[in-house]
């Protein structure tokens, strides 16, 4: 079987190929659609035979023109036909905790509970709609992230709110569940003992991992709580967006709009909520130094609270575009962790080297590309052999 795999978000589109048999799953090629909505754009995709990846600079005004040209793309490399097409969907309330097949009652599901996730979900079910049209006859698989956390104990799902709230579907769902299962899945060493994880892109969290079972994960009920993000507060006391429906006249729309897409590195930055545009200029900009200093703060003293959820740690591993190639983020972070045992390899670190830790630091410090296609492949198999 050929998956197609399409992972959607607010302004790009990944898509990925892959060949799926008993023996795993095999990439045939990968690419990008970045900057969808903006004034700048482009898109680029690589072949697993390739060295390097192919870039178009070209602006997209909207998701559907972004799908027509992954499609394009992928049609003029000669890519063998699809046997399903996988999706990545950011939210799965409380209805959904594996793949499923999408049949019309499940996007109608799906759309009931877009407000959970307004940067995400509505592009989502847009995709989905486009890939559909466009591959009628094939199987579509919903693959949520929120899937992964449904393993986590009660009293780390639960908020301090009254039941009948908790049984209504407030509670912390948690989400990047994609991309640790692809860490967990190809680390095994990741699924023993105590290890965090810091998925860190423009959009942040971390989860706490004990013998590869979730314990606890900093986003809860949306994907704007928990870390500060590139450009969302991160969790934020009530009391603020109480203030700001009763004393600046804000409605709803208002308060999603500060709290989703004007606040992070961008809002205290005032210039960019893109970690790469910060550090450039970071020596000569103190609101972006302060933005940095504040987001890794942040993830230290996130770090350190995990650290008391698993009774220690043995492993710290890196992820994401931040994550995976921020090697100042993730110096500073470490720096302030040598109670936890973590000394860093300066040297290692520059070089994005799969171990950035010393050979004589107590706590493994590691870097790992996330690969969130690749467990959407598996998913779809694994969901058409059930279905």
């Amino acid at each position: 079987m050929h998956a197609l795999c399409l992972n959607s978000g607010s302004s790009s589109l990944k898509f990925a190929v892959y060949r799926c048999d008993q023996d795993g799953e095999f990439e045939l090629a990968r690419g990008a659609v970045e900057g969808i909505s903006q004034e700048h754009g482009r898109i680029w995709m690589q072949r697993a035979t390739e060295s390097q990846r192919q870039v178009t600079e070209h602006a997209f005004g909207s998701h559907q023109a972004a799908f027509a040209a992954a499609i394009d793309s992928l049609s003029s490399r000669e890519m063998p036909a699809f046997g399903v097409v996988g999706h990545r969907v950011v939210h799965g309330g409380d209805q959904f905790d594996g793949p499923t097949r999408i049949t019309p009652p499940v996007l109608d599901s799906l759309r009931s509970i877009q407000h959970f996730a307004p940067l995400h979900l509505p592009p989502q079910i847009a995709m989905i709609e486009l890939a559909q049209q466009r591959f009628s006859a094939l199987p579509h698989v919903a693959c949520f992230d929120t899937a992964f956390f449904r393993q986590m104990p009660e009293r780390a799902q639960r908020y301090a709110l009254p039941r009948f709230l908790w049984d209504a579907g407030v509670r912390r769902y948690g989400f990047h569940g994609l991309s640790y299962e692809s860490i967990l899945a190809s680390h095994a060493a990741a699924r023993v003992g105590r290890t965090i994880i810091a998925h860190l892109g423009n959009g942040c969290s971390m989860t706490a991992v004990r013998d590869g079972r979730p314990m606890n994960t900093t986003m809860g009920f949306t994907p704007a709580g928990g870390l500060m993000m590139g450009t969302r507060t991160g969790d934020l006391d009530p009391g603020v967006l109480i203030y700001l429906l009763d004393h600046n006249g804000y409605g709803p729309r208002d308060i999603e709009r500060v709290v989703n897409r004007e606040s992070g590195l961008k809002g205290v930055s005032e210039l960019s909520g893109d970690m790469q545009t910060l550090l450039s200029v970071r020596d000569a900009n103190p609101y972006a130094s302060l933005a940095i200093t504040m987001f890794c703060d942040r993830i230290r003293q996130q770090i350190g609270a995990f650290a008391a959820v698993l009774d220690g740690l043995d492993r710290l591993i890196f992820t994401a575009g931040i994550g995976e190639r921020a090697v100042e983020v993730r110096r500073d972070i470490c720096l302030g962790l040598r109670h936890l045992g973590i000394e860093l390899d300066e040297a290692a670190n520059a070089t994005n080297a799969p171990r950035i830790c010393s050979a004589r630091s107590p706590c493994a410090v590691e870097v790992v590309c996330t690969d969130e296609e690749r467990m959407i492949a598996r998913h779809c198999v694994l969901s058409n052999r059930t279905s």
